[in-house]
């Protein structure tokens, strides 16, 4: 048996998100059907994280196990032919010891939310980003992010749904920056609750809009009330970026 480590990209707009799910597609059962065309296995694909529908993955790690004598390349090659026509590429394959896990091995990850501030629709870019079409002051955003960055309990960010054992999490970054008319948001965290990038991207927006003062943030989360959530972002703009693992 050998363990291989996947580095994998996706297009979440035609899957209900990573993980298998009974009532549409996923890129795990994309992924997991592919491998047994190749190696007539049943094997599970293991992920550094999930992802809500419509999400999508830049450098998604994941990890499966092969019993049939393969290479990481031969593999790598074989799981693209067999991925064809769905939006899901391995990007690089390598072996790993068997101890090694996507999820359980991983010490952090990096999500970016990319927004798209102008007032003439998005084209090609439609499902891959948010549009805001009023002036966003992507400072007063960055400024508001900071008071989430660290230990915190993000209740208030924290969807309905989530099956987190608990909402006290420790955000190690969470920065606004503008490029033209693109305001991109980057979360760093070791994990992430359920929506939460999300949700505080949302909040974000609308200190950006003007709708909310940066003390609005603040007592947001110090309410750690789900009800005071004021904007839950669409998952169009979301990118899972990397994961950090052990040199």
């Amino acid at each position: 048996m050998t363990r291989f480590a996947l580095t994998v990209e996706f297009d979440g707009r035609p899957f209900m998100g990573w993980q298998r799910q009974d009532h549409g597609p996923s890129v795990q059962q994309a992924i997991e059907d592919a491998a047994f065309a190749v190696t007539g296995e049943r094997t599970a694909v293991h992920a550094a994280g999930r992802t809500d529908a419509g999400v999508h993955g830049a450098a998604m790690r994941a990890h499966l196990d092969i019993e049939k004598p393969i290479t990481a390349f031969r593999l790598s090659e074989a799981l693209n032919a067999r991925l064809r026509p769905n939006p899901v590429a391995i990007l690089a394959c390598e072996e790993v010891p068997g101890d090694w896990h996507a999820r359980f091995s991983c010490l952090g990850r990096a999500y970016e939310y990319r927004i798209v501030n102008r007032r003439a629709p998005l084209t090609w870019e439609k499902g891959l980003a948010w549009q805001v079409a009023q002036p966003l002051d992507a400072a007063a955003m960055h400024e508001a992010a900071q008071l989430l960055v660290g230990r915190h309990d993000f209740t208030t960010f924290r969807s309905a749904h989530c099956q987190s054992a608990s909402p006290l999490k420790s955000l190690d970054v969470l920065s606004v920056a503008r490029f033209g008319d693109r305001v991109s948001v980057v979360a760093e965290a070791r994990s992430f609750l359920h929506h939460q990038v999300r949700s505080m991207v949302g909040c974000l927006a609308l200190v950006g809009l003007g709708r909310w003062s940066i003390a609005d943030m603040a007592d947001a989360l110090a309410a750690a009330d789900r009800t005071r959530l004021g904007l839950n972002a669409p998952p169009d703009g979301l990118f899972f970026m990397r994961a950090r693992y052990p040199d």
